[in-house]
């Protein structure tokens, strides 16, 4: 990627950063090249006319990076100088009047005879043919469609029959229809090609085809068993390595902040998995395709503004797009293909078409759960629904006591489901896609007797149902809830305590644990082994606010002290994923009693070493044979109410890493930072 050398004096080369080393590229040259880059091998600089106003755009580009900034200037070009205010721009969240009398400033100050322009309007006419291209689609207002394709035309929406245009103004007059709602779409085709048009970028392409996979040490998605098995089944697509793979991700984000107007957007962003582990989900390298309008959460409408990226993805896996590679001076046709998903877990339902609420929340076990309703608390609980993952021959299955009461497990572990087989289930229910008519009426029986609440548009891609996965765990929030409910249960914070009079209530109904029943003598429920008191948690309290770590660790944990309340608040999933990880062992090694305080530091090693960059194969099936021992120790522990879905999503995360490869690569990190 291109970055700039930036001094407090001007400089006249630019560093090209990658991760074999930094190269030092001329000043005067590097937009010169980053404009023919642009335009591509193909363009004919030697055109007597100027042809459209596309290769306009690229003359006028190509003058600016030759025309001094001033006569006599050597140091700085017209475009140069433009490129460098408008990353000082967006780098510092500048305003547009701000830039102008910045611009106006600067060109006070600059010698008489200078060429800086003399605004933003400018700067931006200027500097369009960089640019890529956005399509604005009118949107039903609420949610039912798209104009775009074959229904570009109509003016009413065919589901719910609103106007697609603003009523007529009231004088009377007519004007421009205003549509009511518009979403944007980038194309992925243009962001891909410019991947091979820039010397910095084009060569690492390869890399996850040239590198040599350890079959023992994963180190990069390309190294795992779902790569492998995608290049197996589709042998033309993975026998040229330029071909792209790719990352999908959305998640919604308040535009206005939470005390603005409350206004949800959900924003589609793409990834190439090619590069390498130190450039690859780097900011730079994140695609903004899609932005789905608010004000509230598509829900399983979100398909619908999905579908321009289906076709262009169906476009690029069938018909590919001519690309010229820049690092071997040639032309070739580029294909890509999608996967899997990365997201949270209530925008995993979005995506998937399965539910992630009730009794069958969870996409592996499906059907085949044992979660139950809780009489007293009202909620589903998971809780001795992981003995069926342990050995045969394993005594906690034979427990009558540490479970529920008079109880033993027999059954295996459920068996998971291939994408055909997943595909033939959709198909045989007869379920709809959201953009056909009557899909509201037909999924939302079907979803009556089935945890299916869709037919995702994503089985349109020819090769999504081969995928071993489709949609990712995001390690991220899970790891973030199941601390938030250990910590907030241990400091028993009131409303967000797992312990509390119905959850006793039905341990009592289910468990033999007499200790935790109610007391007649003294009128309460005893305390918990599992929780703490009052000067224990002043103890933790002071600790926590006493800590300090090196610079970029984490943030500033400390300040997420109530010392009145004893509790924290406010803590990011990063300051969880700290707490969790580093923290949680040494926290409560002399505050807890000692069978509690192994079950958690387990956990907290098990993720731990699930998130580690470099991933053995023999740790991570020994890691997905342990979880499902650590999660039995915590139920012979907790109430039957702390056990919700968060608590048990844990027993598939290593298998997930097993066939995926590292966490790093399919974690929400790196698109919300």
């Amino acid at each position: 990627m291109y970055t700039q050398n930036v001094s407090d004096e001007p400089s006249n080369t630019m560093r090209i950063d990658d991760h074999e080393g930094t190269q030092t590229v001329n000043y005067s040259t590097s937009y010169h090249e980053m404009v023919h880059d642009l335009a591509g091998p193909s363009f004919n600089w030697s055109h007597a006319e100027r042809p459209t106003p596309g290769a306009e755009n690229l003359y006028d580009m190509l003058d600016a990076a030759s025309q001094p900034l001033w006569q006599g200037c050597e140091k700085m070009t017209k475009l140069s100088a433009v490129a460098r205010l408008l990353k000082i721009k967006a780098e510092h969240h500048i305003s547009e009047k701000a830039f102008d009398e910045i611009l106006q400033f600067c060109k006070d100050a600059l010698p008489s005879n200078n060429c800086l322009v003399d605004s933003f309007y400018d700067t931006k006419r200027l500097m369009q043919g960089m640019g890529l291209p956005v399509q604005q689609i009118d949107c039903c207002k609420s949610m039912c469609m798209i104009y775009w394709g074959d229904d570009s035309e109509l003016t009413t929406c065919k589901f719910c029959g609103d106007s697609r245009y603003e009523q007529s103004r009231s004088d009377g007059r007519s004007g421009v229809p205003r549509a009511r709602k518009k979403m944007y779409y980038f194309p992925i085709a243009p962001r891909l090609q410019r991947l091979f048009a820039s010397e910095a970028t084009a060569r690492h392409m390869r890399w996850h085809g040239e590198h040599v996979s350890d079959d023992i040490v994963m180190q990069h998605c390309s190294d795992s068993t779902a790569w492998k098995h995608f290049n197996d089944v589709h042998i033309e697509f993975s026998a040229e390595i330029r071909n792209v793979r790719l990352g999908l991700c959305t998640d919604g984000f308040q535009p206005f902040g939470q005390s603005g107007k409350q206004y949800s957007s959900w924003p589609v962003i793409l990834t190439p998995y090619n590069l390498p582990p130190s450039m690859c989900m780097k900011k730079e390298f994140m695609f903004l395709t899609v932005i789905v309008p608010g004000p509230t959460n598509p829900s399983n409408q979100i398909d619908v503004f999905l579908q321009p990226l289906i076709k262009e993805l169906q476009d690029l896996w069938h018909d590919g797009v001519l690309i010229y590679d820049i690092s071997t001076k040639t032309n070739f046709k580029l294909r890509a293909a999608l996967m899997w998903t990365v997201s949270d877990y209530p925008a995993y339902g979005m995506l998937s078409g399965w539910s992630t609420h009730g009794k069958r929340a969870c996409p592996y076990c499906m059907d085949d759960t044992d979660a139950f309703q809780l009489k007293h608390g009202g909620k589903t609980s998971w809780f001795d629904c992981h003995r069926r993952f342990l050995p045969r021959g394993s005594t906690l299955r034979s427990d009558k006591n540490g479970f529920k009461r008079d109880t033993t497990c027999r059954k295996g572990p459920p068996k998971l489901k291939s994408g055909e087989q997943i595909l033939a289930e959709i198909e045989a229910l007869g379920l709809m896609k959201v953009t056909e008519i009557e899909a509201v009426h037909v999924n939302k029986e079907i979803a009556k007797y089935s945890g299916w609440r869709k037919r995702s548009i994503f089985w349109d891609l020819p090769y999504w149902k081969t995928n071993l996965i489709r949609h990712n765990l995001d390690v991220m929030h899970i790891e973030k809830n199941v601390f938030d409910n250990i910590f907030n249960t241990i400091m028993s914070v009131p409303g967000k305590s797992k312990d509390n009079a119905k959850s006793r209530l039905d341990v009592k109904d289910i468990c033999n644990r007499p200790f935790l029943e109610y007391a007649p003598a003294s009128n309460s429920y005893p305390k918990a082994s599992y929780t703490l008191d009052k000067r224990k948690k002043e103890v933790l309290c002071d600790w926590v606010r006493q800590l300090r770590f090196p610079d970029g660790y984490a943030s500033n944990i400390s300040r997420c002290v109530d010392s009145h309340k004893l509790r924290m608040f406010g803590m990011k999933s990063h300051d969880c994923h700290v707490f969790m990880q580093r923290l949680i062992l040494i926290a409560f090694r002399e505050l807890l009693k000692e069978k509690v305080w192994i079950a958690i530091s387990e956990l907290s090693l098990f993720f731990r070493d699930l998130t580690a960059r470099n991933l053995n194969m023999a740790q991570i099936k020994l890691l997905h044979s342990n979880i499902p021992k650590i999660l039995c120790k915590l139920e012979q522990i907790f109430p039957s109410s702390f056990f919700d879905s968060m608590e048990h999503l844990p027993v598939h995360l290593a298998y997930e890493a097993h066939i995926a490869g590292p966490v790093q690569f399919r974690w929400m990190y790196p698109f919300e930072r």
